[in-house]
């Protein structure tokens, strides 16, 4: 008999939120962010190091006896929250959450223990846009060897170590050094895609791919949702905010009637994008309800995003649009969440099965 779930932040998930957030407001401004972007070094590898070894957040879904801290998604689901508040260029979703995923169900000890101790980054060698349950690209075995070129893998050039899908079912963990990683022109600069060549390149088998990869995308579309929600959630309180202070005819622009219904409409998503990003964490967390409750998350989250990073843009008006701006960086994320781990619509068609809610 499944038990109402609990979508209330509890005192240790609040206390790790403070915990999260106030590193960000130190090590992780907007500005930051707008500058990295523009260098050849996309990732925070310093910011990383802090998140993953010092506070042990790289190992929240790993047990203790592998290493880790045996937390469960519910937890991860709150950083998530805040590294998308501050779109924050770590590999945390793909390394902590999708690589470590697929581990689980393989039940690699020795390479959990080196993910969730922050001395390695995974990536899962998938594209980015996969949905849970869809086809993907592999990767073709030959004596002991892997071949083939995969595109659109998120965070590759920060990994140290690829988890790579092969024709012969199983996944391989191959190191980084020995595959050729090509930078991909990405829309979101804090999460930026590559290509993977492998050209012959050893790997060590870690279990089979199937269950792996389809364990690692439903949490990491159930996961997506908290980002989203973190990234909604920083749109409207900072355009709430600037309209607060910016004054047009000798009046905050916030108070005309027309920019109220704009936010309160926004407000009103915004809520309920946390009900079904929370709903999803507890349902990954818990095991109940898991594939319906990721698939509505993902169904609705990924039109809020995009609105509510939309909605920043046109209210901070002219400044909005400008480079130094942060707010680009939000729908620049909006958007490539939006495809990233299945469209909502393709989300909203699993729904439709899963409930025997067929169109007509």
């Amino acid at each position: 008999m499944s038990t109402q779930p609990d979508l209330l932040y509890s005192e240790e998930e609040e206390a790790l939120r403070a915990a999260v957030r106030d590193l960000l407001t130190d090590h992780c401004s907007p500005a930051d962010v707008i500058t990295r972007t523009e260098s050849d070094a996309p990732h925070d590898l310093a910011l990383w190091k802090t998140l993953a070894a010092t506070m042990g957040l790289a190992g929240l879904l790993v047990p203790e006896e592998l290493g880790g801290q045996g937390a469960s998604h519910r937890e991860v689901a709150v950083v998530l929250e805040e590294l998308g508040r501050a779109v924050a260029p770590v590999p945390y979703l793909t390394s902590a959450v999708v690589a470590t995923e697929a581990l689980l169900a393989c039940g690699d000890a020795d390479l959990l223990g080196q993910l969730a101790a922050g001395r390695t980054i995974g990536a899962l060698a998938v594209a980015l846009h996969s949905a849970p349950g869809a086809a993907v690209k592999v990767a073709r075995a030959e004596n002991g060897t892997l071949h083939g070129e995969l595109t659109g893998i998120a965070d590759a050039v920060a990994a140290d170590v690829l988890l790579v899908p092969a024709d012969d079912g199983g996944l391989y963990a191959v190191s980084a050094d020995a595959v050729t990683i090509t930078a991909q022109v990405s829309l979101d600069l804090t999460r930026p895609l590559a290509t993977v060549t492998l050209a012959g390149a050893a790997g060590r088998r870690v279990g089979d791919a199937g269950p792996a990869v389809r364990r690692a995308l439903r949490a990491a579309a159930g996961q997506l949702a908290s980002e989203q929600l973190g990234l909604s959630d920083w749109a409207l309180t900072e355009t709430v905010r600037y309209l607060k202070e910016r004054k047009q005819f000798n009046r905050p622009v916030g108070g005309f009637q027309a920019i109220k219904h704009r936010l309160a409409q926004l407000w009103l998503e915004v809520v309920n994008l946390r009900a079904a990003a929370r709903a999803a964490a507890d349902a990954l967390a818990t095991g109940e309800d898991t594939d319906v409750a990721v698939a509505v998350a993902q169904a609705y989250a990924a039109p809020v995003a995009v609105h509510a990073a939309e909605e920043a843009l046109q209210l901070h008006g002219g400044i909005g649009m400008t480079w130094e701006h942060p707010v680009h960086l939000y729908l620049k994320r909006a958007k490539a969440d939006s495809i990233a781990y299945g469209t909502a619509g393709a989300h909203r068609s699993a729904l439709a099965e899963l409930v025997d809610l067929q169109a007509p």
